[in-house]
């Protein structure tokens, strides 16, 4: 072969491997911006859920349970949360003396990253250390907020509650809507009113459907069509759907309205280091496991009043479900119960 030819080829070996570093590029650099977006995306994120939910913390006047011999670190001990739903709005012009509307104490399991969620039915008669006596568990919010909630809670289920996050029903319905709805299957026909007390706004058939904030919202609500134990499993689900779309990968560039939805509309003692120290139950393999139930008992009205009375065997057996699953050793649950009967005898 010549010179000459060798000096061509070599020139056309060139040529093709700077069109090929041009298609590389062309290729590389749209993957860049993409990832760079994405980490500025996340950085953003960051720092608007650190604002938000800082900005969401409120003391309830506890270093830890009484029923704790620590303080409770989430991201190596099994912890409690109490979630508190109570409608509170200027329409009604009840803010900071609403009676709770939804009681969900969910216990979480660090080694097995379970959870257990059990439903309070809101009528349910109950002792309220508070006040002193007998009544409604959803009064317990009006007469002393989240602490005295926590307290009857506590007494009622004999389990510490380390955490608790207080959520008015605007959140429910942003959150909803923020993740573009969600499919859930309407038990029924029903008619209901909506956030804004206006009867009738909401209506909807049965079977499976998609539905907005306010749809949902009303179907969580209702109370007209069954009673407190079905409404406990009918928000049970709900919130099961909102976190399965929540985290499904097309709601992930709609967290940051789903951060200011929540963060608006929420209180909680958590601090955003604890809540963080939660991301783990939903990241390992496979689906985070939830395991519901709601509080058995029985319809019961003396004197004209309505309450839930709780089944005492039902009871029992979530008491023991929830201090297994806590892991909460002879001795706590031994001095609980001792306290208890210190309490009930001063109060007699």
């Amino acid at each position: 072969m010549s010179k000459e030819k060798t000096t061509q080829s070599r020139v056309a070996k060139r040529g093709k491997k700077r069109k090929l570093r041009k298609r590389a590029y062309f290729i590389l650099i749209p993957v860049l911006v993409l990832f760079l977006g994405l980490l500025t995306y996340a950085a953003l994120l960051y720092a608007k859920a650190d604002s938000v939910f800082t900005d969401s913390y409120k003391d309830d006047g506890r270093d830890k349970s009484d029923l704790r011999d620590d303080v409770v670190d989430p991201a190596s001990d099994n912890v409690s949360i109490l979630i508190i739903g109570v409608d509170q709005s200027n329409v009604r012009n009840n803010e900071g003396s609403a009676r709770s509307d939804t009681l969900m104490l969910a216990t979480l399991n660090v080694e097995d990253k379970s959870v257990k969620l059990v439903s309070i039915p809101r009528d349910s008669l109950v002792y309220v250390p508070e006040v002193g006596y007998e009544t409604k568990i959803n009064h317990a919010h009006a007469y002393g907020g989240p602490k005295a909630t926590i307290e009857t809670v506590e007494n009622l289920l004999e389990i510490p509650v380390d955490y608790y996050v207080k959520v008015n029903f605007e959140a429910f319905i942003d959150v909803v809507n923020a993740v573009n709805g969600i499919t859930v299957d309407v038990p029924y026909e029903l008619s209901e009113q909506n956030s804004k007390d206006k009867a009738g706004a909401i209506h909807l058939l049965p079977g499976e459907q998609k539905l907005n904030g306010e749809e949902a919202l009303a179907l969580a609500r209702t109370r007209h069509y069954d009673n407190d134990i079905e409404r406990g499993k009918r928000q049970q689900k709900i919130i099961k759907a909102v976190i399965q779309k929540a985290s499904s990968l097309g709601s992930v560039l709609k967290y940051d309205n789903i951060i200011e939805a929540v963060g608006e509309n929420m209180t909680t003692n958590m601090t955003f280091d604890e809540m963080k120290s939660f991301i783990s139950y939903g990241t390992g393999s496979g689906s985070l496991d939830i395991d519901t139930r709601t509080l058995e008992g029985t319809d019961y009205q003396p004197s004209g009043t309505y309450y839930w009375k709780l089944n005492e065997e039902s009871l029992q057996e979530t008491i023991d479900l929830l201090k297994n699953h806590l892991e909460i050793d002879s001795d706590t649950a031994m001095r609980f119960e001792n306290e208890s009967s210190s309490d009930s005898a001063a109060s007699e």
